[in-house]
């Protein structure tokens, strides 16, 4: 029977079943092979072989496709890179658990995506970027330089402080890519230019002025809407607007309020002796400095001077100092005469007293106090040149005797010894909290504090204690949320910090319809009144369009109207959305005026006909600003041409978003 069974496992029939076998493992073997095994792309953009750009997905003939991937890695470095920049941004007010959001998470992944779509696209293009290329990107790059000259020292030493560290074969192949990318992108910015008709028109549209007729339109009253709102409009609205009527996250703490000024202050007498031993240690404290009263001349020369130059420099010093030491000499008045320094020459070269805290040059600093009063010296070289001196007056530094600092040091003791019980005290709570992590009571129980409670609250609700930035991101933090965990001190001001624990948490969650019934009826009254006095707004315009004029109307319906001449674009009068609005209007036809409306952020509307255009002037404008302003349009321009490059890129390529692994 095995015979048999052999024979027919053996024959020319089982060669092809297994064949055929093999096939579908050999190419599932090979697919596994391929793509690395487990896959960690958080998305990858995808495109056909560039001479088979209508090449199916399925395999094996998408091994031929090319494509570039957004690994979790990549991606996590990324958005650790934007926490950090928002974190800069907004210091204390930054909130970590806010930036972890989907949308935030969504817009890092999508410049990680443009990114790839750019590298690939410069792959396809056949863009190559030479090893001198790569080389000399590096070598210009500030942050590896030491006095403009590239350092390789600094250059791997940086490289290795990256998080993860970098060698400079990965750092080069970075480069080497963001090079490849960066090509075609910079092409296009180059090439963007502004024409001078463009800018003619630019500079009239920036600098153009409008004069205008302005009505307010009285507001409706708040009690005018008596009409009845029934359930139905109620149910529409609360279903249409759910966001307005969601009951915020908030949480219910625990605390204990570690607080120096609250603490009990010591009852020990001041130790005389050890005063008196700080004052001996510390003396040099209450010494005013010694100060000196000089005058110079200055003969100044460049630093670069050739030695000529500085030769003759130095003579003429060293004459004017021998005349200076002269019996009988007037130091004033030789300093009025040859001195260069314009400062003090007019003075007689009288400089202000100085202490020897470095205000002076050093060689200048140090002749000065070698010096006795009435010595006179010099040529004394600086950077400024060569300077005569005279030491004219000394003022020995003097120091406060003990009983003078004797309350200074006391009240200095007494707040070190505040300073030692409340770092004490906030100690031992850390001690007693790492024992036990889940409760308060234990820690305030063994230091004698209270445990307080606060909330429930919001971010939006918080006062006292909880209204403190750092407290408020720790308490909905999801270390404290999740865990029930006590914090760590958080100091809230000198000498002050307290412990939470998160007691309660309630997620954000839709108010009940019944709970916010009043409010919705508000919000349907106010919603009629604002179309009520748009509406009232658009008769006023009809009416201006039939050939009244807007001071009539204004006057029959008792309106208060104002003339607003030489009204600037873009300046933030009347208000900045009704300057938006006047500028939105159509230029008026010669002998005509042009009208429009505006919501004021009261919810009231003003209308306004606009009675005259007056452009800019071309001529008010210096060739200097006409080109910077060119530059600064052309950017722009560039910038939202490569924003469509990369726009258009991405609907030729396969795109596919794994957001379930951000």
């Amino acid at each position: 029977m095995l015979q048999t069974l052999r024979d027919k496992t053996s024959g020319w029939i089982a060669t092809i079943v297994l064949g055929l076998l093999i096939i579908p493992f050999a190419f599932v073997g090979v697919n596994e092979y391929m793509t690395g095994g487990t896959d960690n792309a958080v998305a990858k953009v995808e495109a056909p072989p560039t001479w088979w750009k209508s090449a199916p997905t399925w395999w094996p003939v998408s091994m031929f496709w090319q494509h570039e991937e957004v690994t979790q890695e990549e991606f996590r470095t990324r958005f650790e890179q934007a926490r950090q920049q928002q974190r800069q941004a907004l210091g204390e007010n930054f909130d970590p658990r806010e930036f972890e959001t989907q949308e935030n998470k969504l817009l890092v992944l999508d410049q990680l995506i443009d990114q790839k779509v750019m590298q690939l696209n410069a792959k396809r293009s056949g863009i190559a970027v030479s090893n001198e290329a790569v080389r000399q990107s590096i070598a210009k790059e500030p942050a590896f330089q030491v006095d403009g000259k590239f350092d390789a020292a600094r250059y791997t030493t940086l490289l290795a402080a990256q998080v993860p560290a970098l060698t400079p074969v990965a750092f080069e192949q970075q480069e080497r890519d963001r090079l490849q990318m960066a090509l075609i992108p910079q092409g296009i910015g180059e090439s963007g230019f502004v024409t001078g008709k463009e800018m003619d028109r630019l500079i009239k549209l920036l600098g153009e002025t409008r004069d205008v007729t302005i009505a307010a339109l009285k507001a409706p009253e708040a009690s005018a809407d008596t009409a009845a709102v029934s359930d139905a409009q109620i149910k529409a609205w609360y279903d249409a607007h759910p966001a307005d009527y969601k009951q915020g996250e908030s949480v219910t703490l625990e605390y204990v309020d570690v607080d120096a000024a609250t603490l009990s202050p010591t009852a020990a007498p001041v130790d005389e002796a050890a005063l008196r031993k700080r004052y001996e240690q510390e003396k040099s404290r209450f010494m005013s400095a010694e100060q000196r009263l000089a005058s110079h001349i200055l003969i100044m020369v460049p630093a670069d001077a050739d030695a000529a130059a500085q030769k003759a420099a130095e003579q003429k010093a060293a004459a004017l100092a021998a005349q200076a030491k002269q019996p009988g000499a007037d130091f004033a008045a030789l300093a009025k005469a040859n001195s260069q320094d314009d400062g003090s020459k007019n003075n007689g070269g009288e400089l202000p007293w100085v202490a020897r805290d470095g205000t002076m040059t050093k060689p200048f600093e140090d002749a000065m106090f070698s010096m006795q009063p009435g010595e006179i010296s010099g040529p004394i070289k600086t950077e400024f040149g060569y300077h005569v001196l005279q030491l004219r007056e000394i003022k020995p530094g003097q120091g406060k005797s003990f009983e003078e600092v004797r309350d200074v040091l006391a009240r200095e003791q007494a707040d070190s010894e505040g300073e030692r019980a409340y770092n004490d005290l906030a100690g031992r709570v850390v001690n007693e909290v790492l024992k036990n992590p889940t409760s308060l009571a234990p820690a305030a129980k063994a230091v004698g504090l209270p445990v307080q409670r606060i909330g429930p609250f919001s971010r939006a609700t918080a006062s006292g204690i909880a209204a403190n930035p750092a407290v408020l991101r720790a308490a909905f933090s999801d270390s404290l949320v999740q865990d029930g965990t006590v914090s760590d001190p958080i100091e809230i001001g000198p000498k002050h910090a307290v412990f939470i624990r998160v007691l309660q948490h309630t997620p954000e969650q839709a108010q009940p319809i019944a709970q916010v019934r009043d409010a919705v009826i508000a919000a349907i009254r106010a919603d009629r009144a604002a179309k009520a006095a748009e509406k009232a707004a658009d008769a006023v315009l009809a009416r201006i369009a039939k050939g009244e004029t807007l001071q009539a109307i204004a006057a029959a319906d008792k309106l208060q109207t104002g003339e607003l001449p030489g009204i600037p674009r873009g300046a933030p009068m009347p208000s900045p959305e009704i300057n938006a609005a006047i500028f939105a209007a159509q230029k008026p036809a010669a002998g005509k005026v042009s009208a429009g409306k505006a919501r004021m952020e009261d919810g009231n509307y003003v209308v306004f006909v606009v009675n005259k255009v007056t452009e800019g002037d071309l001529t008010k404008i210096t060739p200097e600003q006409r080109m910077q302003l060119q530059q600064q349009v052309a950017q722009m321009g560039a910038a939202g041409d490569v924003a469509s490059y990369v726009g258009a890129l991405r609907k030729q390529y396969k795109i596919i978003r794994r957001e379930d692994k951000l």
